[in-house]
């Protein structure tokens, strides 16, 4: 009865003071964490090599930097993973790569002799030593294309359906390709390259698609011929004694990881690579136990949003020790006006609406997809569109394609988004665990408030990460079982159409404040 009488009163006193009381089981650790990032491609190429050392050097704290300012706020969003495109040699080949924009080809270190040549993709591997400069912790390389002189057509682009664009036979040279072009540049840049994604969005097709031409490097490929090349590119690196982890497989849409979409082999791909059968890859050496999938043209309307990140949950789960990152992602589909300025992803916005559409995502991939990774697609953006943390202009207009648009210089801008995603790559760290917060109502949240939290062992510090898509502000308690916070005083970074990432004065761990159209990120010390 005592319980009953308890449980009444805390009831009345949240109806009374408009306060609400949110869970945090401290010891229920649901996933351990491996960062969060951006990639390179494709600005990065003219941006670091071309563009003013200072402008370069401020882009580049915003991306990566740890820092703390005198006033106690972030100078940047501090990725912990950084994707270094591996080009395929469209870029030599000018206009015969018929890729239609200079700015979507891309170097190859290979020549077509077979030498190598270290001083190409120089603006990329100018961010590289920024990234490094600046303490990013992983390194991850990836490949649209095999370079040009393995390819059935010698384009970076396919022109054969649901086939890998590779010569018969040039399998091995595609991984020797892989290998020695981490070692390069290893050596080269004096930087560890953790990861190696060898194949991108498979269930692509990567043809022409404006008549001869197509937009950027890519090529399909089917589960065996996947499971071939990490074979191969497995016994390399072992032969090599290199730790770099193979990941795959950078799934076009979350949905051909767990389910058959439309029987040409490239779906299922969780039961196909780390199944009970011959074509599990779990047991290859240094392949990394983990499932890589984009959350494109799943987002929306929230329920499908909800659903897709618990199947894919749920399937990863029936694999022990398998784990899911969510690896590419811009805003490609159409939500309407009410969700976002423009409705689509076309037309850039720098504004709140976008940034809380997103960071309902990255919630939702993390909180119900369990991804240990989140990771951004063009981490720079030139052209009028939803794609970038960070847009590039002239400054008479939003942005444009002209070859030499913003090619040498221009101005840059930072965008809601990029401070939303540094609510959690900032403070949420590789290696962190993510800690249960219960009884969330998965479908009401998404207009509401989210929450997820994550604790770090090592250096004691409690981070709960609150993304408020409502119009009011929401008054809290948090009740942590198995854990204190030292004085009970949590830290809030806030990020709203007014702060980006900004420090707040601090507040009690049973009276916390999350203002409407926010994310906010509290940090405490345990005890």
């Amino acid at each position: 009865m005592k319980k009953v009488y308890v449980s009444l009163l805390l009831l009345m006193s949240s109806l009374f003071f408009g306060q609400r009381t949110a869970t945090i089981s401290i010891d229920n650790v649901m996933q351990t964490m491996d960062g969060f990032g951006g990639s390179d491609a494709w600005r990065c190429q003219f941006v670091g090599k071309n563009w003013p050392q200072q402008k370069k050097d401020a882009i580049a704290d915003l991306l990566f930097s740890k820092e703390i300012d005198a006033q106690g706020n972030p100078k940047g969003i501090g990725l912990s993973i950084w994707r270094f495109n591996l080009g395929a040699g469209s870029m030599e080949q000018g206009e015969n790569s018929k890729i239609s924009d200079e700015w979507r080809r891309s170097e190859c270190f290979l020549n077509a002799d077979g030498t190598y040549d270290w001083s190409k993709q120089e603006g990329q591997r100018w961010f590289l030593q920024a990234a490094k400069k600046r303490g990013v912790e992983k390194y991850l390389i990836f490949t649209n294309s095999p370079p040009v002189f393995m390819t059935n057509n010698g384009l970076a682009f396919s022109s054969q359906k649901n086939k890998l664009n590779l010569k018969e036979g040039a399998l091995p040279k595609f991984a020797d390709f892989l290998v020695k072009s981490i070692q390069g540049l290893e050596k080269k840049e004096e930087i560890k390259f953790d990861y190696v994604s060898p194949i991108n969005e498979p269930q692509w097709e990567w043809m022409a698609n404006n008549g001869d031409k197509n937009s950027q490097e890519g090529t399909p490929a089917t589960n065996e011929e996947i499971f071939n090349l990490t074979k191969a590119l497995s016994d390399k690196l072992k032969s090599q004694k290199m730790s770099t982890e193979i990941v795959l497989a950078e799934a076009a849409q979350i949905n051909y990881l767990y389910e058959n979409v439309n029987g040409e082999n490239r779906d299922n791909q969780i039961d196909y690579f780390f199944g009970n059968s011959r074509n599990n890859i779990s047991k290859l050496p240094n392949v990394k136990n983990v499932i890589l999938g984009h959350s494109y043209f799943t987002t929306w309307p929230v329920d499908k949003q909800v659903l897709s990140r618990k199947l894919i949950a749920a399937s990863v789960k029936q694999k022990p020790g398998l784990k899911y990152w969510q690896s590419e992602y811009c805003i490609l589909e159409n939500p309407g006006e009410a969700e976002i300025p423009g409705g689509a992803g076309g037309g850039r916005d720098l504004g709140m609406q976008t940034a809380l559409f997103v960071a309902r995502l990255i919630h939702n991939d993390i909180a119900l997809a369990n991804a240990a990774s989140w990771q951004w697609w063009t981490s720079l953006t030139r052209v009028d569109y939803k794609d970038g943390l960070i847009y590039l202009d002239d400054g008479k207009s939003n942005g444009g394609t002209a070859p030499d648009y913003v090619k040498n210089d221009g101005n840059f801008h930072d965008s809601k988004l990029l401070w939303a995603l540094g609510n959690y790559s900032l403070f949420v760290r590789p290696g962190m665990q993510r800690v249960d917060v219960p009884n969330q109502d998965e479908l009401g949240s998404a207009n509401d408030v989210m929450l997820t939290a994550y604790k770090d062992i090592k250096n004691k510090k409690l981070v709960i990460v609150a993304v408020n898509c409502g119009k009011s502000v929401q008054k809290y308690k948090f009740d942590l079982t198995k854990g204190t916070v030292k004085k009970n005083e949590l830290t809030p970074y806030v990020t709203s159409e007014n702060t980006n990432l900004k420090r707040a004065d601090i507040q009690k761990i049973d009276a916390v404040e999350i203002p409407a159209k926010s994310v906010v990120t509290f940090v405490g010390e345990l005890q």
